[in-house]
């Protein structure tokens, strides 16, 4: 039987850069978002912690290594970089210039172009932009060249011989046709044969064939659909909230049955999903991203991608393996420690025995008014503590009357 290569995206923000120390703060990383998130609702898982990998660094060799080998183990086949380019100046390239010249870093990958500007979003000032994407005129070919030495690497993925090439936000590209027969035209030029273009379906794209592309690549979970099931009335919020929260089965169900324009769709599948970390009170939250949930609609997806395509080469991805402050991340955390990848490796397998998502519940009141029971219990004992602390500290500064009560004390004590 033929089976898909699973593809998981990655992000190489896991490393201090000038433009954030700029932008954020000194030591500015994903982190740093990641550990700051709170609660929204009783029983919210967050904020999402590192397990075996902890607050890694992506500069260092060995957690690139130890990355690739939990991958490999449980069933991922390559690495999906997004590749950050602003008219010749890149940002977040050193985890991918290490990782493309040091031979041991033996996994399959792939490069998404992140073609949007960088704004303050996090903070909610989107009109800020950090960089831009001018689209200059020479930007095309000055591309296509920047990732060349990528592209031509063995161990580049490829489909039917041809090096796949994913772009964020197609849609943002001034002339995208003209853009994509650009790339091609350099490509042929250089003595490479052709290329395999894909356009991610973010932000309202749902058509990669109006822009030129080869193929499309489904985004879970971007573009949800009208109807999609928004459960804020029945969550007991701690605080006011603007988001929305949506049962991840509800969605999951909804991109098994999409029926794409073209037809040559890749379908993408996300563990969880959670950006709290990032916008606060304006996050989406999907209920239920549990390790069961994503392996049945893996699963899913593979199966269906064999029964659509038999005997193709084809592709199954997955958002992603390591977006800790969107709270979607195979790579191990604190609360299900090797069980998303554990689901990963039953789907691949095909040893998954789920008939359907197990995981749709609702977060109980009943759980926020038992935490705040306990809350209140520890807030008390704090400032108790707290006084004594004064009290003691009063009376060290008064020996005379330190000593002429101690005796009192010493009664008071062999009295209990």
């Amino acid at each position: 039987m033929n089976s898909p290569r699973i593809v998981a995206f990655y992000l190489p923000q896991f490393h201090p850069i000038p433009e954030n120390d700029r932008w954020w703060g000194k030591g500015f990383t994903e982190w740093t978002n990641t550990t700051a998130a709170q609660p929204l609702f009783p029983d919210h898982y967050q904020p999402h912690l590192p397990a075996d990998l902890g607050f890694y660094d992506l500069r260092l060799r060995a957690t690139r290594h130890e990355q690739i080998r939990l991958a490999r183990e449980y069933g991922i086949d390559a690495f999906c970089y997004h590749y950050y380019w602003f008219s010749g100046t890149r940002i977040l390239e050193r985890p991918l210039l290490d990782m493309l010249s040091d031979a041991e870093s033996d996994m399959p990958f792939c490069l998404c172009w992140a073609n949007e500007n960088w704004t303050r979003r996090w903070d909610a000032a989107e009109h800020e932009v950090l960089i831009a994407q001018r689209y200059l005129p020479n930007d095309a070919v000055d591309f296509i060249r920047s990732i060349e030495p990528f592209l031509t690497d063995p161990r580049y993925l490829r489909i039917a011989g041809r090096p796949i090439l994913l772009v964020y936000r197609p849609q943002q590209l001034p002339d995208a046709r003209a853009t994509l027969a650009a790339w091609r035209d350099y490509w042929r030029s250089r003595g490479h044969g052709e290329l395999h273009l894909c356009a991610a379906l973010t932000h309202g794209n749902v058509n990669y064939v109006q822009f030129g592309f080869d193929s499309g690549v489904e985004f879970p979970p971007h573009n949800l659909q009208a109807g999609t099931g928004n459960v804020n009335p029945e969550v007991t919020f701690l605080k006011p909230f603007r988001g929305n929260v949506v049962q991840l089965p509800t969605v999951a169900r909804d991109y098994l049955d999409r029926r794409h324009e073209g037809g040559n769709v890749f379908r993408c599948v996300c563990p969880s999903w959670d950006n709290t970390a990032r916008l606060g009170d304006r996050a989406l939250v999907l209920l239920n991203g549990t390790p069961a949930n994503y392996e049945f609609w893996l699963a899913e997806a593979i199966r269906r991608t064999r029964s659509d395509f038999p005997g193709e080469e084809r592709l199954v991805f997955v958002n992603a393996w390591n977006e800790w402050a969107e709270g979607c991340h195979l790579e191990p955390d604190r609360r299900y420690r090797h069980a998303f990848l554990e689901a990963t490796r039953l789907a691949v397998r095909g040893e998954s025995v789920l008939q359907d998502f197990v995981d749709v519940g609702l977060p109980k009141p009943g759980d926020y008014q038992r935490r705040f029971g306990v809350d209140l219990c520890e807030v008390f004992v704090y400032h108790y503590w707290l006084q004594i602390g004064r009290v003691r500290l009063w009376f060290n500064r008064h020996p005379a009357l330190k000593n002429a009560l101690r005796p009192l004390v010493r009664l008071l004590r062999s009295s209990r």
